[in-house]
């Protein structure tokens, strides 16, 4: 795609090339900073994944750049491969628009489906993460309550009724007098 040939005396509009052009610097640059990022990030998950410490996870600098692993994977996967299909839509346009704009516009009918679809299992596989993500967090959270209660219940009969109490509600506490 980056070494199109185009011929001098062709009849595509110049916003059409203009599209092209722009839309391949784009899809390069794109790929080039997830490929960039990925690179950068790669030795340093390699060097704790290498290490028999999980305390030293945490001091890993993957966990600090979390946002940028992130949008390394939005770039290159998403962002990518819609510039990608746009890329292959101009491209015809621009190699078959002075033989035939039939042919230019069967490969944008072709396309429109396939971007359809793309766009489908996107929007599926994200409601999913995110699900999955909201499931894992309330999950967390009940585990909290549960935790919260058990503690407030323990701490309540440790001072209550049970523990040194002499029978009249008043019991030796920590070296005073508790009254319940």
């Amino acid at each position: 795609m980056v070494e199109v040939q185009l011929n001098n005396e062709t009849k595509v509009p110049e916003e059409m090339l203009i599209a092209f052009a722009v839309c391949t610097t784009l899809l390069v640059a794109v790929h080039m900073l997830a490929l960039m990022i990925s690179t950068c990030i790669l030795p340093n998950i390699d060097a704790v994944c290498n290490l028999h410490s999980i305390n030293l996870v945490h001091e890993s600098p993957h966990e600090r750049l979390h946002w940028y692993i992130e949008t390394a994977w939005a770039f290159s996967t998403l962002l990518g491969l819609l510039l990608f299909l746009c890329e292959i839509a101009i491209l015809c346009w621009v190699k078959f628009y002075d033989f035939s704009k039939y042919a230019a516009w069967s490969a944008c009918i072709v396309l429109v489906p396939v971007l359809i679809v793309f766009l489908a299992f996107a929007m599926h596989f994200y409601r999913t993460l995110v699900s999955h993500k909201y499931e894992v967090t309330a999950h967390g959270l009940r585990e909290l309550e549960l935790l919260k209660e058990r503690i407030e219940a323990s701490d309540t009969e440790g001072r209550g009724g049970g523990q040194g109490t002499n029978g009249l509600g008043a019991g030796f506490y920590g070296g005073g007098v508790q009254v319940v």
